[in-house]
């Protein structure tokens, strides 16, 4: 029997939309990692690691919650959840910065999508967001498109996952004394923790987000006055 192919365009789909050179300005941010290295809250590559692991599992509780409803909705044609998901994800956001990012590059995969794959609910949010004052955020709207390329919610949330952990590893990169072999091994070990963190999250509603990391908000703050900054957050 020959070998089948049908899935080397969904994987390869999930390879474009999850590569961490997707045009949504991620490489402007660094997941808070600026501060933490300034303050000497990480050091080293230990630090590094722990850092990493918890601003993920910050993610996949918060923002990675509202992204799977956000694919049920677009799945099932329903407008108003995937406005809820944004409006949860947007109100968590306690630093100004941590907004910015997440409405900035939402917008921009929002503007990415209907350029790319054309019309999805996607592109109806974006036009009611002008309205309803809820911006689109970066993980709905990564959600939402999944759903329309017909992409599975456990795919975007590894993509959501992986981007999260890419940004700030990326950032160490020019913040901390550590190479390309430090940040992947770095990787490799996180991204082993992401389908506990989707079982854990894919059962949970939007009333269930959580996002407290409140040493992780404090440099936020911090961060938003210092007087030399490298990244917007």
């Amino acid at each position: 029997m020959a070998p089948t192919t049908s899935a080397i365009p969904a994987t390869l789909r999930i390879l474009q939309f999850g590569d961490s050179m997707f045009p949504v300005g991620a490489f402007a941010f660094s997941g808070g990692l600026e501060m933490a290295v300034q303050r000497g809250v990480v050091r080293d590559r230990a630090d590094l690691a722990a850092y990493v692991r918890t601003v993920t599992h910050l993610a996949a509780t918060g923002d990675g919650v509202a992204l799977l409803h956000a694919h049920r909705g677009a799945t099932a044609g329903d407008l108003d959840l995937v406005r809820r998901a944004d409006e949860a994800v947007h109100l968590r956001k306690l630093s100004e910065e941590s907004r910015t990012m997440t409405v900035r590059m939402g917008r921009k995969l929002a503007e990415a999508a209907a350029r790319i794959v054309g019309d999805s609910i996607l592109d109806k949010r974006s036009l009611d967001a002008d309205q309803d004052r809820v911006p689109v955020t970066y993980p709905v709207a990564l959600g939402a498109l999944f759903a329309h390329l017909r992409l599975a919610e456990e795919d975007a949330f590894a993509v959501h996952q992986y981007g999260v952990a890419t940004m700030v590893l990326s950032a160490a990169l020019r913040l901390m004394r550590v190479d390309h072999l430090d940040t992947q091994t770095i990787l490799y070990a996180v991204n082993a923790t992401a389908a506990e963190e989707y079982q854990r999250a894919r059962n949970s509603s939007l009333d269930d987000m959580t996002a407290f990391g409140p040493v992780i908000d404090v440099l936020a703050a911090a961060h938003l006055h210092a007087h030399v900054r490298m990244f917007m957050n």
